[in-house]
């Protein structure tokens, strides 16, 4: 019986994960391309198809394994390519191209938490079991997996969407070393979200802190549903 427990999560974790990275990744497109820059347009990466996204491993490896350890589920799609010396003024674009994609996880959360409560209003609570179960629980997951890849992102230090925020607005004379620190964004991401906890249970940056503020603001998106604890 185990087994189809495992499919069953898996797929109500999967699904909806690819979804809000994919439209994550290709939100960051769109207003790149709004503001001057068409380098992903041309690549024909402004696309929903999952294909033209995925990453190998955090787009299906990891979230695999996090969804079968029951652990918070996150990943990463390919980033979306973005020339900022394309862009028409390209400090302030960088902020507004960075913000885009955890914006539109904050969007996408906002329709679910809608979907939410139009289902419990229908069924007089959330469907357990068959079809309607399924449907249920994606849109609980998408819930929480937008907001969490929104507050996640939001990380004030390369290379997640933050730290373009910040270099963005950054004086322009700290700029070079902020760069500096960037080419070391993958490193980096692994040390605090793989190596540190290990290390340090106390530093755990996801289960400590975005774990929390991730839950809180999933709270307030289902009150305005009248769904909040």
């Amino acid at each position: 019986m185990a087994e189809p427990n495992i499919v069953y999560t898996v797929a109500v974790w999967l699904i909806p994960l690819v979804f809000a990275i994919v439209c994550h990744e290709v939100a960051h497109g769109w207003v790149a391309r709004a503001l001057g820059d068409r380098t992903a347009a041309d690549l024909g990466r402004l696309t929903l198809n999952p294909i033209k996204h995925v990453d190998p491993i955090g787009t299906v490896v990891l979230p695999l394994v996090l969804a079968v350890a029951h652990a918070p589920i996150f990943g990463w799609a390919k980033p979306v390519p973005v020339n900022y010396r394309w862009l028409r003024h390209p400090r302030r674009d960088m902020v507004l191209v960075a913000l885009a994609g955890p914006g539109t996880n904050f969007a996408l959360a906002l329709l679910a938490t809608l979907g939410i409560g139009a289902t419990y209003a229908m069924a007089g609570g959330l469907p357990q079991g068959g079809a309607a179960g399924f449907l249920a629980a994606n849109l609980v997951n998408f819930l929480l997996i937008n907001i969490f890849l929104g507050v996640f992102n939001l990380i004030p230090l390369p290379p997640f969407d933050g730290g373009h925020v910040v270099e963005g607005m950054l004086p322009r004379s700290l700029v070079p070393g902020w760069q500096r620190v960037a080419r070391f964004g993958f490193p980096l991401l692994v040390f605090l979200l793989l190596v540190l906890p290990m290390i340090a249970p106390q530093a755990d940056i996801v289960g400590r802190v975005i774990g929390p503020i991730a839950q809180g603001v999933a709270r307030a998106y289902l009150s305005l549903v009248g769904l909040g604890a």
